[in-house]
C-alpha cells in the first residue's frame, strides 16, 4: 500500500484531503512527524509554494525510518487561497496570514481575522464586481526520487458574499459562493464541496498521479 504523507497539520485539510482521496492509501500527516523541518512559505505563487513543501519534506522523509519500511512513500503538498478580481487577484499567496500582515507578516490570522478583513476591503463593492476563485496547486513528491514534484492545479469560481453564512468549512468557506450555486462553500456541507472544490479538482488529478509514481 502507498503512504501518502500530507504536508499540513491542519486537521481540517487532511480531512478533505482523505475523503477525497478515498480509502486506498495509508495516510499521515505532520503531525505525525513532530521533528518534520517548518517550510517558509515565501514563493510569490501557489505552485512555488507547494513545489517547495513536497520537496523539502521528502528530502526528510528519505532519511528517516520510514522511508525502510517498503513500499511506495509520496508526500502531498498543497498551497491555496483566495483571489479577489476587486482586489486585483488578493489575498492570493497570502490568504491565510491577510488580516495579520501589517503586525505579523508570517504569521498566520485566524479565520474570522482574515474574512473581516475582507469584507471590510469590499464594503460597498457590488455584487456583479465580487467574482473570486478559489485556487489550489497540489505537489506531488515520491521520496528517493530527485525529478521535482509533479504539480496539479484547480481552480473554483464565484462569489464573494456580503455576509458570512453557514456553519461548516473553514477558511473563507462562509463567505465564498460557488458558481452555479445559491449557498456558501459553509452551506453546502462537505460531501458536494469535496465534490466541486478547488482542491476536489486538483486531487482529481493528483489522484492520477498516485497511480502511475
Amino acid at each position: 500500500m502507498t503512504t501518502l504523507v500530507i504536508a499540513t497539520r491542519n486537521h481540517h485539510k487532511a480531512r478533505e484531503i482523505r475523503a477525497v482521496l478515498g480509502d486506498g492509501l495509508r495516510y499521515l500527516t505532520l503531525n505525525d512527524f513532530p521533528g518534520a523541518p517548518t517550510t517558509v512559505e515565501d514563493a510569490d505563487t501557489f505552485a512555488g509554494n507547494a513545489a517547495k513543501k513536497a520537496d523539502s519534506l521528502a528530502r526528510w522523509l528519505a532519511e528517516q525510518p520510514i522511508a525502510r519500511e517498503g513500499g511506495a512513500l509520496c508526500v502531498l503538498a498543497d498551497d491555496s487561497g483566495l483571489e479577489v478580481d476587486a482586489l486585483d487577484g488578493a489575498p492570493g499567496v497570502v490568504s491565510a496570514r491577510f488580516a495579520a500582515l501589517d503586525s505579523a507578516p508570517s504569521a498566520n490570522a485566524t479565520d474570522i481575522d482574515n474574512t473581516a478583513k475582507l469584507l471590510r476591503l469590499l464594503h460597498g463593492v457590488s455584487t456583479p464586481n465580487r467574482t473570486a476563485r478559489f485556487r489550489c496547486v497540489i505537489a506531488l513528491a515520491t521520496v528517493g526520487q530527485t525529478r521535482p514534484p509533479r504539480l496539479f492545479e484547480g481552480v473554483c469560481e464565484g462569489l464573494i458574499l456580503d455576509a458570512a453564512r453557514g456553519a461548516n468549512g473553514f477558511g473563507y468557506d462562509p463567505v465564498f459562493q460557488p458558481l452555479g450555486y445559491t449557498e456558501s462553500f459553509a452551506e453546502l456541507g462537505e460531501p458536494v464541496k469535496n465534490r466541486i472544490s478547488h482542491r476536489a479538482r486538483a486531487l482529481a488529478q493528483a489522484a492520477r498521479g498516485l497511480e502511475a509514481p
